[in-house]
C-alpha cells in the first residue's frame, strides 16, 4: 500500500508528484504505457511556460518535469490504469500489465482531449498548421490567412484572439445558425479582420508536410470546393478524460470533475483532482501545474487525518518497495550493455517533430 497514487503524467500529475515526494510521501505515478508526458510530447516550441525565455521543446519540458519528480523519490509505473476502486479508506488501482496497487489517497490528473474533426489529413498535419489552442500557437501565424472551425463562444474567442496576429481570419461553421452568445457574435462581426464561411463542412485537410488549405462542402448545395489557409484552429470543444471514474465521483455540468471551491477535493474523501480534468476554461500547462500543487497540499492535509496504523503500514510498504527497486535497478545496470539510451524527449522527437505545438496537457493523458 502506498501513501499517494497519481494518475496522469502531464504538468498537473508531475507537479503533484514533485510536491508529494518532497514531503517524504513516496508517491507512485501511473504515466500511461504509450503517451508518457501528455499532450506536450506532441509539440516543439513552448514559449509561454515561465522560466524558459528562449522557449523549450515540449518533450524537453516534460523530461525535466519527470526528472525532477524522480529525483525526489517518485516511483513511475509506465502502464495504463484500467480501473479504479475509489470508495473506502484504501483505494485500489488496477493496471493493464503491472498488477494491482493500493493507496490511501489518489490524485486524478488525467487531463482532457480536444475534439477532432476526424477527417483525412488531420493526424498527419496536426502541429503542422493545425492547432487546437490559439493562446498557445497564435503567434506562429503572423500575417497569415487562417481558419477557425466552430460556431460557439470558444470559436469566437479564438478568432478574436487570432486577429492580433493574422492578416485574415475566416470562421467556418457547418450551419448558418451559430451557437455562440449574441455578445460574442457581435464582437466577432465587428472585427474587420474576420470573414465568415457558414454552411460549410470540412472534408479534408490539404498539404503534404504543412497545411496549405481545406477541402470543403457546401452543406446546402453539396458543392465541393477548396480554400487556401496556412493555419487552422479547431474550436469544437473538448472532453475531460473521466471514463475511469465518472461513475464514482461527482462531475460538474460541463463534464469536468467537480471540486470543492478552489481546492482539489472531490466528492469522495481521499480522492483529489488536478489539471485539465477539473478545468473547463483555461487548459494551459502552467495552470495545470499550479493545480497539481494544490492537489499535493490537499493530500498532505488529508493524510494527517488518517489513523497512525494506516499511515505506518503505507510508509513501511513504500519503503520496502523503494528498497526493492534500488536492488532491481542496480542489477539491471550491471547486466545491461553499454549503450546510449534515448530520453523521453529524444524518443518523442524521433517520432514526430512539429513546427508548432499546442501546450495543453492530456493524460495518455490533456
Amino acid at each position: 500500500m502506498r501513501n499517494v497514487a497519481i494518475i496522469g503524467s502531464g504538468p498537473a500529475g508531475y507537479t503533484a508528484a514533485i510536491y508529494v515526494a518532497r514531503a517524504g510521501l513516496r508517491p507512485v505515478l501511473f504515466t500511461s504505457a504509450v503517451e508518457v508526458g501528455g499532450e506536450l510530447m506532441n509539440t516543439t516550441d513552448v514559449e509561454n511556460f515561465p522560466g524558459f525565455p528562449e522557449g523549450i521543446l515540449g518533450p524537453d519540458l516534460m523530461q525535466k518535469f519527470q526528472d525532477q519528480a524522480v529525483r525526489f523519490g517518485t516511483e513511475l509505473v509506465f502502464d495504463d490504469v484500467e480501473s479504479l476502486e475509489l470508495k473506502g479508506e484504501v483505494k485500489k488501482i488496477h493496471t493493464a500489465y503491472s498488477g494491482d496497487y493500493e493507496a490511501l489517497a489518489v490524485i486524478l490528473a488525467t487531463g482532457s482531449a480536444y475534439r477532432h474533426l476526424g477527417v483525412p489529413g488531420e493526424d498527419r498535419l496536426s502541429g503542422r498548421g493545425i492547432s487546437w489552442c490559439a493562446t498557445c500557437d497564435g503567434a506562429f501565424f503572423r500575417e497569415q490567412h487562417i481558419a477557425v472551425i466552430g460556431g460557439g463562444d470558444s470559436a469566437m474567442e479564438e478568432a478574436l484572439f487570432l486577429t492580433r496576429f493574422a492578416d485574415r481570419v475566416t470562421i467556418i461553421h457547418r450551419s448558418e445558425n451559430f451557437r455562440a452568445s449574441q455578445i460574442m457574435l457581435e464582437r466577432a462581426r465587428a472585427n474587420e479582420k474576420i470573414e465568415w464561411l457558414p454552411n460549410a463542412r470540412v472534408l479534408e485537410y490539404l498539404g503534404d508536410t504543412n497545411l496549405t488549405g481545406l477541402k470543403l462542402e457546401n452543406a446546402v448545395t453539396g458543392e465541393v470546393f477548396e480554400r487556401e489557409f496556412t493555419g487552422t484552429f479547431v474550436a469544437i470543444g473538448h472532453d475531460p478524460r473521466t471514463d475511469l471514474f465518472k461513475d464514482q465521483i461527482e462531475l460538474a455540468e460541463s463534464g469536468v470533475v467537480k471540486v470543492d471551491g478552489r481546492s482539489s477535493r472531490t466528492s469522495l474523501p481521499g480522492v483529489f483532482a488536478a489539471g485539465d480534468v477539473i478545468d473547463d476554461h483555461y487548459r494551459q500547462a502552467i495552470t495545470a501545474a499550479g493545480s497539481g500543487t494544490v492537489a499535493a497540499l490537499d493530500v498532505e492535509a488529508y493524510l494527517g487525518t488518517l489513523s497512525p496504523e494506516l499511515l505506518a503500514q503505507a510508509a513501511a510498504d513504500s519503503a520496502a518497495e523503494a528498497d526493492a527497486q534500488v536492488g532491481e535497478d542496480a542489477q539491471a545496470a550491471a547486466d545491461a550493455p553499454v549503450l546510449s539510451q534515448p530520453t523521453v524527449a529524444e524518443e518523442a522527437a524521433s517520432i514526430s517533430l512539429n513546427p508548432i505545438g499546442f501546450n495543453t496537457p492530456l493524460f495518455g493523458g490533456k
